[in-house]
């Protein structure tokens, strides 16, 4: 065992125990987050103007700030980019995490100089944890690559900003240095195709042990890497053991990384965005993510069924329930208050508490009512493709409305693997299956099927890198881009109608 090995492991059992002390008390933990967030910022502009001076508890919170999503934000943050002090957090932020927004355009979320760390903290945790609970250590003396964005940053009124990916590249600690890929002059690379190729010149012939980014953009690399070399990408990397993703469900690429890998590799799942870190994977063993509860968050619930309702009850995180749909609403400590960030979550444990991302809250089909969220469409695929050889490379789901004959349907547009495996025999027979499982999961789908309202889902298929031109359409092409595995319009079906 390499020294930076045993080093790591004993960081790792202190990580360990001092982790235990706020997952022992989470209540309090959270109480303790919650009246320091409201100390801090009582004397911003925000904290003036919401009373937050006379606010004792949570109740008195839900009755002075409401419930807002970045457009209900945008008036106080955009004081925040003009270059304006102690506006929703004390000072000026270090950054703006700059991202693109549905409705606002350009969305840019604070990172200030209390919240920063804790997003560099809890990604070390995630690995530290790991570490605690396998035993396994070798793997940090070996190359490491983060498939991220640029962390080429640009300046607005005296502030930096760019992705956030590029913005902690920046916080890289200096042991890591040596072991990190691509070099920064690669990672500087703005155009992702481009930027591709050259970390797969730059890695191919490294000792690569651990691998990190979101699946979609990993599999593209994955497959640059076994075409150049002509083997599995587990044979140009015999050390690599360890996947690192987050931003979207695992489970659709499992099979297909285990083919392109040629063998099983453990992975460690985390929660980041631009708004804050919120859960990582602890075990190997248990379902779910472990949520952050100390990482200067204060976290409150909202039922999804019950969202769009009027004044919809805001649970804290001692009053949530096992397998219940929650949209996730944050107060932090870099200014966001009542957020919406969009995102949906269910509990998986209460003991300790470890969620796992659902969907999204504007990521739904519900044209009729039957209120289908991206975590049962992505359990019907891969119940479908269970004892099969079919893979899939990605997918989405839009609802038909007013087909050219018979009854409204869901529209799947699915591009399949074609190499290394099998397309669905038949088709209409395999759409059967994905019906099934998803009629076991959602009983309004169900009735709209027995009701004779909608009729068994339709399968497009997709042509090869179809998804990934979708993206490049629309400048999302790599990076932390993640596609919609749910619409409740057609915007993304037309782009595959018209081709």
């Amino acid at each position: 065992m390499s020294l930076k090995a045993l080093a790591a492991k004993i960081l790792a059992k202190r990580i360990h125990a001092k982790t235990q002390k706020w997952v022992n008390n989470p209540i309090e933990t959270q109480q303790k987050v919650f009246q320091e967030l409201i100390k801090e910022a009582t004397q911003t502009k925000f904290g003036k103007e919401h009373n937050f001076s006379a606010l004792k508890n949570h109740s008195d919170f839900t009755e002075n700030v409401p419930v807002r999503d970045y457009e209900g934000l945008k008036s106080y943050v955009d004081l925040v980019v003009k270059g304006e002090e102690n506006i929703l957090w004390k000072g000026k932020p270090l950054y703006f995490a700059k991202t693109s927004g549905t409705t606002s355009g350009a969305k840019y979320i604070p990172l200030t100089a209390a919240s920063m760390p804790f997003h560099i903290q809890a990604a070390r945790n995630a690995i530290l944890s790991y570490i605690h609970e396998t035993g396994k250590a070798d793997f940090v003396s070996g190359k490491m690559i983060f498939l991220q964005g640029s962390p080429v940053l640009e300046e607005k009124n005296g502030i930096k900003l760019g992705r956030l990916s590029g913005i902690v590249a920046h916080f890289i600690p200096k042991y890591l240095q040596k072991n990190r890929m691509p070099s920064w002059e690669t990672n500087c690379i703005e155009d992702w195709e481009t930027k591709v190729d050259a970390i797969v010149a730059e890695t191919i012939k490294e000792d690569m042990t651990v691998i990190s980014g979101i699946p979609s953009w990993v599999q593209m690399y994955f497959e640059k890497l076994a075409a150049k070399a002509n083997k599995p990408v587990g044979e140009i990397f015999k050390n690599f053991n360890l996947f690192i993703y987050g931003g979207v469900n695992f489970e659709p690429y499992r099979a297909k990384f285990e083919n392109l890998i040629g063998r099983k590799v453990d992975s460690i799942e985390l929660f980041p965005a631009s708004e804050g870190f919120f859960a990582y994977q602890d075990s190997q063993k248990e379902k779910g993510m472990l949520l952050l509860l100390n990482a200067g968050i204060f976290y409150e619930f909202i039922k999804a069924d019950e969202f769009f309702t009027e004044n919809p009850k805001r649970y804290t995180i001692g009053e949530v329930e096992l397998n219940v749909n929650y949209v996730l609403i944050i107060s932090t400590n870099a200014g966001l208050w009542a957020y919406n960030i969009g995102d949906t979550v269910q509990f998986t444990s209460l003991k300790p508490y470890r969620v796992i991302v659902s969907g999204r809250i504007k990521h739904y089909i519900s044209a009729f009512g039957e209120h289908v969220i991206g975590k049962e469409v992505e359990s019907a695929l891969k119940e479908a493709m269970e004892g099969t050889d079919v893979r899939v490379n990605e997918f989405t789901v839009a609802p038909q409305i007013n087909p050219n004959e018979g009854l409204p349907y869901h529209e799947w547009f699915i591009e399949f693997d074609s190499e290394g495996s099998e397309e669905p025999n038949n088709l209409e027979e395999f759409a059967l299956q994905i019906d099934a499982a998803m009629r076991k999961q959602n009983v309004y789908y169900d009735d709209l099927i027995v009701g004779n309202v909608l009729r068994t889902l339709v399968i497009t298929k997709v042509s090869k890198n179809g998804f990934q031109e979708y993206m490049k359409s629309k400048g999302k092409l790599g990076g932390q881009n993640k596609l919609p595995r749910l619409s409740n319009d057609r915007a993304i079906a037309d782009f595959f109608e018209k081709k």
